[in-house]
């Protein structure tokens, strides 16, 4: 008799705790297909409450894709709203070149590029010769919208912290120099990077510093002397690449120059980029920090402090990190030593 009834109470306990979980899964079942009907403030609002709050992000599926496809020039410019002539006369004189680096992520590459695009400015664009043959492929189809935009003549195969990552920015400053339109600052940004201001405000802003460079830096913290100290060369394989430290001292740096260390992104002007590829100095540094490491983060900066009575065009400098609140990463590639 007891073990009917323990029977009997072990099946009804059963078929109660079914029933409860049968309910939750459906519950939440009819909870997710609600949420996928919410209008987009909501959502909105939804996601950005997770980040305060710290979580993990919700409802991937509802992400915002981008447009691009195989689609014609005219219709995917319409679809996506690009700005197609100057909205000020202030923004028309003042014309921005910019560089894009970038080895992955082609949707991002593209948020980017439609924010910063605008049709009195010049786009170089480099896309890391490691890089997928259908990445490349597919910058290629959308820069070939815009008549202000092109890949770089010479890629680099990029090594994080090697040369080969400064020589991509000096390719497109050179194509840069010899494009028609008469832009007045040069920025340089990766793949990763979106602006919080509009082109207005970025061109107000420059226009404030008067000609001054905008590289912020530093002469070297101890824990970056080792990266000029001694050298360093680029380790390419065809799956991986890295930096090989040796111990092996390096000479001093050419002409005397004082070395600094600073921001890999910056904003300067036209005579600067002249400066940089055809002053001796310049050449010779370049060719100095070929071996060392992370060279885009001392050679710009130590070219722009070079002291104005050795450097016939004197070149002003802005201390301020102006590139980090026009540009600060949304997951930025290159490390920035300060």
């Amino acid at each position: 008799m007891n073990t009917l009834r323990y029977c009997f109470f072990t099946i009804l306990i059963l078929s109660v705790s079914l029933l409860f979980v049968f309910y939750a899964i459906n519950f939440h079942v009819q909870k997710s297909l609600r949420r996928l009907n919410f209008p987009v403030s909501s959502t909105l609002a939804e996601a950005c409450k997770a980040l305060i709050e710290d979580k993990a992000p919700f409802l991937k599926e509802t992400a915002l894709k981008t447009s691009f496809r195989k689609s014609n020039c005219t219709e995917y410019i319409t679809w996506n709203h690009y700005i197609t002539r100057a909205l000020s006369s202030e923004e028309a004189a003042f014309p921005l070149a910019y560089i894009i680096t970038l080895h992955k992520e082609f949707e991002t590459f593209e948020r980017l590029f439609r924010a910063v695009y605008m049709p009195q400015n010049v786009y170089c664009v480099h896309v890391d010769g490691k890089a997928p043959a259908a990445l490349r492929q597919a910058v290629w189809q959308l820069v070939g919208c815009f008549p202000n935009a092109f890949l770089a003549s010479h890629t680099e195969r990029v090594v994080y912290g090697g040369a080969s990552r400064l020589r991509a920015d000096l390719h497109c400053m050179q194509d840069l120099l010899a494009s028609a339109v008469p832009w007045q600052y040069l920025l340089n940004v990766c793949g990763q990077d979106f602006p919080l201001k509009t082109n207005r405000e970025i061109v107000r802003q420059l226009k404030g510093f008067r000609g001054k460079n905008v590289t912020p830096g530093v002469l070297p913290p101890p824990h970056v002397i080792a990266r000029t100290k001694y050298v360093h060369r680029e380790q390419l394989y065809p799956f991986f690449s890295f930096m090989l430290r040796t111990f092996v001292h390096k000479a001093p740096p050419p002409h005397n120059l004082t070395i600094y260390f600073g921001s890999a992104y910056i904003a300067v002007t036209r005579p600067f980029v002249k400066f940089v590829l055809q002053d001796r100095r310049a050449i010779d540094l370049l060719a100095w920090s070929q071996d060392t490491y992370s060279p885009d983060e001392h050679f710009w900066v130590t070219l722009n402090r070079i002291p104005e009575d050795e450097n016939k065009e004197q070149f002003p400098h802005e201390k301020c990190s102006f590139l980090f609140h026009v540009f600060p990463a949304i997951t930025r590639v290159t490390k920035v030593a300060i």
